[in-house]
């Protein structure tokens, strides 16, 4: 039988808009609900917007609504689709990909694979980009899997934040202890554990000494070649961009991208979010 596989993900990928076009990935939005009315995550509301609220209003967030996720299924079976990767969010911050594999049981003619990133962000976006540049080289579904899951042990994911407000108030704080953090000016590098649950990877005082860590950290990775390196940002554009410029003179550097966190990761982590992502490719 011919193969057509579709790569399917969530919008807190980050994944770069171009990147998506060009590689053919769908993204099922998570939402965002304000007192006046739910928001379709990058679709009806932007990371900008919901910065712009957060000082009078912090919203929740859910996961993608179960019909936009059966109409992208639906969607791919008529444009000929015969198999879908479906990575998500972790399954230790979010439900999307539990509900999605609820989901994908009700949907005929479609074999679907959903797979749990354990990850965030690019952490999990460089994932999905690796199974769509694997399924670009040819590969079959069974291989694109296996791709996928060798692709989840080489993922490292290191962010600091401004505050662990936003983190507290989401209920994200996982293995990351707040309280102490806020009054010693404490700026944790948190990092995701093999669970897919936030944990400190390193304590840092002071917004300075944290992202000269953040740095110290990736160039710990970079001392094995060859790797592939994203930094994101909330409302941090300026210190992403001095991060980026730093890594771009170290060696072992393949592919740099930089972007922005989603809207649903900015109401968790709050404005001053920076993040790295290092994969080691082969």
């Amino acid at each position: 039988m011919n193969e057509k596989i579709a790569i399917m993900t969530d919008s807190t990928c980050d994944i770069p808009r171009e990147l998506i076009e060009e590689l053919n990935i769908r993204v099922v939005p998570l939402r965002i609900l304000f007192k006046d009315g739910e928001y379709r995550d990058q679709v009806e509301i932007s990371a900008e917007e919901v910065y712009a609220r957060l000082p009078h209003e912090i919203p929740s967030t859910s996961l993608p609504s179960p019909a936009d996720v059966l109409t992208t299924f639906e969607e791919l079976k008529a444009e000929g689709f015969t198999h879908v990767v479906a990575i998500h969010i972790s399954s230790g911050l979010s439900g999307t990909a539990q509900m999605i594999e609820n989901l994908s049981h009700q949907v005929e003619g479609l074999e679907i694979k959903v797979i749990d990133s354990k990850n965030i962000s690019m952490g999990l976006g460089y994932i999905v980009i690796e199974a769509a540049r694997k399924l670009q080289e040819g590969a079959s579904f069974t291989e694109v899997c296996a791709h996928v899951d060798k692709s989840l042990k080489r993922m490292n994911v290191y962010f600091v934040l401004e505050t662990l407000e936003y983190l507290k108030k989401g209920g994200r704080i996982g293995k990351v202890a707040g309280t102490l953090g806020q009054i010693l000016n404490l700026k944790p590098i948190i990092t995701v554990n093999e669970d897919g649950v936030y944990t400190t990877h390193a304590k840092v005082r002071g917004r300075k000494q944290s992202l000269d860590k953040l740095f110290e950290t990736v160039k710990l990775h970079l001392a094995k070649p060859m790797n592939n390196v994203a930094v994101c940002h909330g409302a941090a554009k300026e210190e992403a961009q001095e991060l980026v410029e730093r890594i771009k003179n170290f060696g072992n550097v393949g592919e740099l991208l930089i972007g922005h966190v989603s809207p649903v990761i900015g109401v968790h982590t709050g404005p001053g979010t920076l993040g790295l992502v290092v994969y080691q490719t082969d």
